[in-house]
């Protein structure tokens, strides 16, 4: 065989390879860990979080048939929690499952939101945004 038969070859090969090794860390993933609370004093529903959660979780946790039955959409849905029970635990963001789940912080991937492989293609929540959403539960939840 021709080395340049073999050099073509073997890149053609190698592009479907590391496609598989990049799926293959996806589900792997390492848990991540919690960022602190922001600093920020007075952090409400309304002004401060709503946004966050209408950008990375509305698509799926509003409607008729929000999944789980978890509906953050508004501040009593997200209070209320869904079949799993309450997610926020008002004054205790590191117990609260909705930090838990947005920071990644279980070892099973499937817990994590918004999901790795979701059909919106929403992005992880950034540390400032974990941050803030901390500051708002350790805050009181209002």
């Amino acid at each position: 065989m021709k080395i340049k038969t073999w050099i073509r070859l073997t890149s053609v090969l190698a592009i479907p390879l590391g496609l598989a090794l990049a799926a293959s860390a996806d589900d792997d993933a390492v848990p991540g860990t919690l960022p602190p609370a922001a600093t920020k004093q007075g952090v409400t529903y309304a002004g401060d979080i709503k946004p966050i959660l209408d950008n990375s979780c509305a698509k799926c946790h509003s409607g008729d048939k929000p999944r789980g039955h978890l509906k953050l959409d508004s501040l009593e849905g997200a209070l209320k929690g869904g079949k799993d029970g309450k997610v926020i635990v008002a004054g205790d963001s590191a117990k609260s499952m909705l930090i838990q789940a947005v920071a990644h912080l279980s070892k099973d991937s499937d817990d994590w939101m918004p999901p790795l492989h979701n059909r919106a293609n929403i992005g992880p929540l950034t540390p400032d945004q974990i941050g803030l959403l901390r500051a708002w539960i350790d805050q009181g939840a209002k």
